[in-house]
């Protein structure tokens, strides 16, 4: 009798950590160590619980067990369905984008290139051929900026770069923007030092304003990870990002090493952090991984992000898997969008 009270108990209590494992926003655990990183990577969490399931199937072959077995196959069954149902819910995106943009939208590229190693010609490339007006390069310094704002000007798109870097010694720690000319003159408002108020603390962001005030602010996105040593930094990181997004227009891009269900109680108004909401959610394509490029889109994590307020809608989202093969870790992510109304 007892050993079957105590069986019952474990599917009792693992059904609730399931339960938890599968939206920890509704608890208010989404940031905390463990539910972080599963929800990040909810394909692979998926096919664990399939692959989970199937063995204790097999326990439940065995008769003594037979109860027990089949109930906890039933427990993480349900576990891999519930995310793939969230996976569902957010999409895949669709194939095409959905026609000419208008004349006033603006295209936001944004990879993180691993410390630069994908050479500038193929960035220039990739930004030349999706016709970027903002450029986000989170781990990467001045000059190789610098080679791609050339190309770009050779292939008949100037830019204007903007750097910033807490030091020298890891690439890690500079991200480098490119922002077309046609959008106007802009300054940097953040600064070259780690940490609230200025600056995102581990990794560094870059705000950019107009200088007129006419256009959107700007802001280039490299959140630290959630390394254990880094979860407090990571979400003062997410918390800072979210103030920068509280304006009336707004554009950011990077890498936030964060998924929307990481966003969840940083919300302004209806947006996803602050007043912005993620362009990929948007366009029903949230659910492709951007990292890392050695599993396929539905298992990896969707970590890298266009956000942008109100004032804009989505006209298309996609991620770019044909330069897997590039260097980088991460996926490149593109956006246009276009003055909502």
């Amino acid at each position: 009798m007892l050993p079957r009270i105590l069986g019952w108990a474990v599917v009792l209590g693992i059904l609730i950590v399931a339960v938890v494992l599968v939206w920890p926003q509704g608890f208010g655990l989404q940031n905390q160590w463990i539910a972080a990183h599963i929800v990040a990577l909810r394909g692979v969490a998926a096919v664990c619980g399939v692959i989970a399931a199937g063995l204790f199937l097999l326990v439940a072959i065995a008769r003594p067990a037979r109860r027990f077995g089949i109930a906890m196959a039933v427990v993480l069954g349900l576990f891999a369905m519930g995310n793939v149902a969230v996976l569902t819910a957010r999409g895949i995106g669709a194939a095409d984008a959905s026609g000419e943009a208008p004349a006033e939208s603006i295209t936001v590229l944004s990879w993180n290139t691993l410390g630069e190693v994908p050479d500038a010609s193929v960035i220039a490339e990739i930004a030349l051929d999706e016709g970027a007006d903002v450029v986000v390069l989170p781990e990467t310094t001045t000059p190789i900026g610098e080679e791609v704002a050339i190309a770009m000007r050779d292939g008949g798109s100037p830019m204007w770069v903007h750097t910033q870097a807490f030091d020298l010694i890891s690439k890690a720690r500079s991200t480098t923007i490119l922002i077309s000319p046609d959008l106007g003159d802009y300054e940097v408002v953040s600064v070259e030092a780690p940490g609230p108020p200025g600056n995102t603390n581990t990794l560094p962001t870059v705000v950019a304003d107009p200088v007129d005030g006419a256009g959107p602010r700007i802001v280039a996105v490299h959140a630290v990870a959630p390394i254990r040593w880094e979860l407090r930094n990571w979400r003062s990181d997410l918390d800072w990002l979210a103030e920068q997004c509280a304006g009336e227009n707004v554009i950011m891009a990077g890498d936030f090493n964060a998924t929307v269900d990481h966003f969840a109680g940083r919300g302004l108004s209806g947006g996803d952090l602050g007043r912005c909401s993620d362009a990929a959610d948007d366009a029903h394509a949230a659910a492709l991984g951007t990292w890392p490029t050695n599993l396929p889109m539905l298992l990896g994590s969707p970590i890298d992000h266009v956000l942008a307020t109100p004032n804009w809608q989505v006209d298309d989202f996609r991620t770019l898997q044909q330069y897997d093969d590039a260097g980088s870790d991460h996926r490149p992510v593109v956006a246009t969008l276009s003055p909502a109304g």
